[in-house]
């Protein structure tokens, strides 16, 4: 049974949800963001709050209702203030620089690896060694930072490779003879 859906979500100023019968669109100042709407799942607008909860008492309309008050929660985070995952390159001459829509890896292969940022996503480089990716997309920033991480993934014996900057990486000890 979902807790969550008992607390309803606060629209901030300068925001405003729109609901319609099978979708729930939030706008404001940094975009607009859509979500689908199951029928198991009652959402109300009232007063900047909007409520959730369950049509019925069967389980899974319980969970969906946990599920979909947390999405809307990250929807209304991401229209107004935004969503940024920190990456950080570690190891001798590995380096990233943002070029427009896509952002240049020197991962230490014969190569440089060119990924290509989607639409509302932008990756800043503040230094050589640091990325920094931005969006109002909870899921889309994150999967753009692990796909950029599946580049050269942290290694168990050296550390290097690209990791989140609050990763934590533990360093195995070489075999012994």
């Amino acid at each position: 049974m979902s807790r969550i859906a008992k607390y309803p979500v606060a629209l901030p100023a300068g925001t405003e949800a729109t609901i319609s019968a099978d979708a729930i669109t939030v706008k404001g100042p940094l975009g607009s963001l859509t979500q689908a709407l199951k029928g198991e799942v009652e959402v109300k607008l009232d007063s900047g709050n909007i409520t959730f909860a369950a049509k019925d008492s069967s389980r899974h309309a319980k969970a969906m209702s946990g599920t979909v008050r947390a999405l809307v929660a990250n929807m209304v985070h991401g229209v107004s203030k935004g969503f940024e995952r920190k990456l950080s390159l570690v190891g001798v001459g590995y380096r990233a620089q943002a070029q427009g829509d896509a952002l240049n890896l020197s991962l230490g292969f014969s190569h440089p690896v060119v990924h290509k940022m989607p639409k509302g996503i932008k990756a800043e480089t503040p230094t050589q060694t640091d990325i920094v990716i931005k969006g109002i997309d909870r899921q889309q920033v994150g999967q753009v930072a692990a796909e950029v991480r599946a580049y050269r993934p942290p290694e168990p014996y050296k550390g290097k490779g690209v990791r989140y900057a609050d990763e934590v990486v533990v360093i195995k000890e070489t075999k012994k003879k």
